[in-house]
């Protein structure tokens, strides 16, 4: 089998990457060699590459489902949002540039080129390469820029599925209305739809999915149920809720929980850092975005962050920043990693305007931290608390000087209960993340000896692939990504004055 499939969605969030992992998921099981691919990604999420270079964290995590290494070519656009108003961009794995709204929309066009060979060049090497769209192609407004939605399907000319949330209600209108907004070209590239999040009893929504079938002349290849277990790798922070626990924790080993509570900065990134912690028996997970929380937290833990001074500055205002001293204050663990390790520190200097200026530290650690304009990657490896490690680097911020020992060999700082680092996925280090619990020492909590987040992320792979296997028809979808879309698919219009053709 050969080809290609674009897995499109009628909103942000709507289940297109869960759904390209399991595609991807279910292809490699059968012996397909089979990439994962997204044009043009938006997230403060992300990982380094063995290369080096930087992509979305949902494509690494669709890359495991094959089977496969991350690499920069499953994302070779990423936008890293640092304000409402501007992005970082990261071409081919490496910053180029800072835009607005406006001012990308003027580069679309030589970054489309970028794609379109990237995409080439990986079905050239695979049997089977689905890609996953950005947002919605019912964004008609942006259509005539597009590069990772309709714009890349006509470029590359690949069949498309549409994929609806069904827990947000109104699914059947937003699929319908997705394709009705598309002009006679774009709507003949699309080959069905899938609906996700399903509960309840399936009789109910057939006549509307048969409904939707008469009024679009496309089937519903799939319904996809809600599945508790899925949690692991979300693509973007806006979908990281404060004040509810993350995943579904186990039981405790001892007779007491263990409670953590992550700041929610506005600009968090890497909020996945937090998920192994959430994967261990009697380990309560929060994301918190007021003092109030931290109140009887056992640690406290300050995340990533796209814009460093600004979301100290806003753990300030919200009187955050206090209440993470007096935990400190207090004997209490603080654990610091990338943006929140440099807000542990006595000052942070921005002499080349990398973000907002100089900012005052809270004094936590001994350690002065100026912003690089070059943005260090890197997949470094160590030992920490007699425990091997390996993690990741994303960070303009450099260490000049560090007066604690060091929590990573050299990098990183500890001092008594507070503990800070540069690198991303430490946690995901069993050895050491059990150390790190044991270190937090909440009486009667007890470390589960055999938690494996690697195992655990296996798991929830193997779920997503056996959610397609059961519920989406397989058959037709890779009919779909051999043959394309089909002929005669007829056009639809909304019934409404001046739609179109």
């Amino acid at each position: 089998m050969r080809g290609g499939l674009l897995v499109a969605g009628t909103t942000s969030d709507a289940g297109k990457s869960a759904l390209v992992a399991g595609i991807c998921r279910v292809l490699a099981r059968r012996g397909v060699r089979v990439a994962p691919f997204k044009a043009q990604n938006m997230s403060n999420n992300s990982v380094v590459t063995p290369d080096g270079g930087e992509i979305g964290r949902a494509q690494a995590m669709q890359a495991h489902a094959c089977g496969l290494a991350p690499s920069t070519a499953f994302n070779p656009v990423l936008l890293k949002p640092g304000s409402d108003r501007s992005s970082q961009v990261v071409v081919l794995g490496r910053v180029d540039g800072t835009v607005s709204a406006r001012s990308y929309y003027d580069r679309k066009a030589a970054l489309l080129d970028v794609v379109v060979d990237t995409l080439t060049d990986l079905r050239r090497r695979y049997d089977v390469v689905v890609c996953e769209g950005a947002g919605s192609p019912a964004e008609i407004n942006l259509r005539g820029s597009d590069i990772a939605n309709m714009g890349l399907a006509q470029a590359a000319d690949l069949p498309v599925v549409v994929v609806g949330d069904i827990d947000r209600g109104g699914v059947l209108a937003h699929l319908f209305g997705t394709l009705a907004v598309l002009d006679a070209a774009d709507q003949a590239r699309i080959a069905g739809f899938v609906i996700n999040k399903f509960r309840g009893d399936p009789g109910l929504l057939a006549p509307g999915l048969d409904q939707l079938r008469a009024l679009t002349g496309r089937p519903t290849l799939g319904v996809v149920p809600w599945a508790d277990g899925l949690w692991l790798d979300a693509e973007d922070s806006l979908s990281v809720v404060s004040d509810g626990v993350l995943g579904r924790p186990a039981p405790p080993h001892g007779d007491a929980w263990l409670r953590v509570a992550v700041v929610r900065f506005p600009r968090i990134s890497n909020a996945t850092d937090a998920e192994a912690l959430a994967c261990e028996p009697g380990v309560a997970v929060r994301y918190v975005t007021e003092a109030s929380r931290l109140a009887d937290a056992d640690l406290v833990v300050l995340p990533g962050s796209k814009s460093t001074v600004a979301d100290l500055a806003w753990l300030r205002r919200t009187g955050l920043a206090d209440a993470v001293a007096a935990h400190a204050r207090a004997g209490r663990p603080v654990l610091g990693i990338c943006g929140g390790y440099q807000m542990l520190g006595r000052r942070i200097a921005d002499p080349h305007g990398v973000e907002t200026g100089d900012a005052v530290g809270l004094g936590l650690l001994d350690l002065e931290v100026e912003f690089d304009v070059d943005k260090h990657l890197g997949n470094p490896t160590g030992t920490a608390w007699g425990e091997p490690v390996r993690g990741y680097e994303i960070h303009h911020g450099r260490v000049v000087r560090s007066g604690d020992p060091g929590l990573v060999g050299p990098e990183g700082s500890e001092r008594g209960h507070v503990w800070g680092t540069h690198w991303h996925g430490l946690l995901e280090n069993d050895g050491f993340r059990r150390r790190l619990l044991e270190r937090v020492g909440r009486a009667g909590f007890v470390a589960a000896p055999d938690t494996c987040f690697a195992d655990e992320r296996e798991r929830q792979l193997d779920l997503l692939g056996d959610l397609v296997e059961q519920h989406v028809d397989t058959c037709t979808l890779e009919h779909v990504i051999s043959h394309g879309a089909g002929p005669d698919l007829p056009t639809v219009t909304s019934g409404l004055a001046g739609s179109r053709p």
